[in-house]
Order: structure tokens, then C-alpha cells, then sequence
């Protein structure tokens, strides 16, 4: 309840105040490293699931639905409007429960303008997830991916 009463300082911050916005996170349980941006438009659900890598960037209006843990790697890049979604409900089971399965993005990582990464992914070190992709299952480790659903359409060198 608290987090949303302090949304407006965080959501109506100018935009170069990448540090009131890293400490406003941290003082809702966030975990964030050093030399961190998340732009003020960026929507979190619940920030004491979040733990964001030195150096990564979030952009603006990506939306971190952190029902779960989303964990975002050193440099990794989160660009505009992309969604990671770390809840869903089991279909399977007719009460359909609330299921809050952990994402991970790796270092070095770049999840591009509108991509969405389902519930329970893994995005490996270096991966690339193009613009507008949809991920519903884990990445490798310098994979570059597009589509809906995400296919592996080349690989990075490192």
C-alpha cells in the first residue's frame, strides 16, 4: 500500500534523477547496484521482488510485473515498453492459482522496444531479444531471438 502512495515521487521525478529513483527503490526493498537507470515512467508492480545488476537500464514505460523475483543482470538492457511478466495462473488446475515463477536476464543482455518475457524465463548472458518478440521459454547464453513465438535467428560471437 505504501508503494503506491510513493509512486507519484517516483513516477513524477525528472528524468536525470537516476539516484532519487535508485534509492526510492531501495527503500522499498528493491536490490540495486551502482550506476543503475530506471526512467520514471517504468511501471513495478512490487519493487522488494527486483534486483537490478550495476550498470543495466530499464526504459521508459517497460513494465516490470514482478508478482514474482525479476532479476536483471550487469549491463543488461530493458528497452521501451518491453514487459517482463513474472506471473500467471495454472490453467490446469480449476481454481486457477496465482503461480509467480522468477525471471532472470543475464548480463549483458538486451531485451528490445515491446518484447515480452513470460513467467519462468531465463534470458542467458549476452542474449538479444528483438523488438515486439514474445519469450515463453528460457534463452541461451548469446542467442539473438525474434518473433511471436521468440525463434533463435542468429547467434552473437563473443
Amino acid at each position: 500500500m505504501l508503494w503506491g502512495f510513493a509512486l507519484p515521487m517516483f513516477r513524477f521525478s525528472p528524468r536525470p534523477l537516476w539516484g532519487w529513483r535508485r534509492w526510492l527503490l531501495r527503500a522499498f526493498g528493491a536490490q540495486i547496484d551502482h550506476d543503475v537507470h530506471v526512467h520514471p515512467t517504468v511501471r513495478i508492480a512490487i519493487p522488494w521482488h527486483v534486483t537490478l545488476g550495476r550498470g543495466c537500464a530499464v526504459g521508459d514505460s517497460a513494465i516490470l510485473y514482478s508478482l514474482g523475483p525479476i532479476r536483471i543482470g550487469a549491463r543488461a538492457t530493458v528497452s521501451q515498453g518491453a514487459h517482463l511478466c513474472a506471473g500467471t495462473h495454472d490453467w490446469r488446475d480449476p481454481a486457477m492459482p496465482l503461480l509467480k515463477p522468477p525471471i532472470e536476464i543475464g548480463a549483458d543482455a538486451w531485451i528490445c522496444a515491446d518484447a515480452f518475457i513470460g513467467p519462468g524465463v531465463s534470458v542467458g548472458a549476452r542474449a538479444i531479444v528483438g523488438a515486439r518478440s514474445v519469450v515463453m521459454k528460457s534463452v541461451e547464453t548469446n542467442s539473438i531471438m525474434a518473433g511471436n513465438p521468440a525463434c533463435e535467428i542468429g547467434k552473437r560471437t563473443p
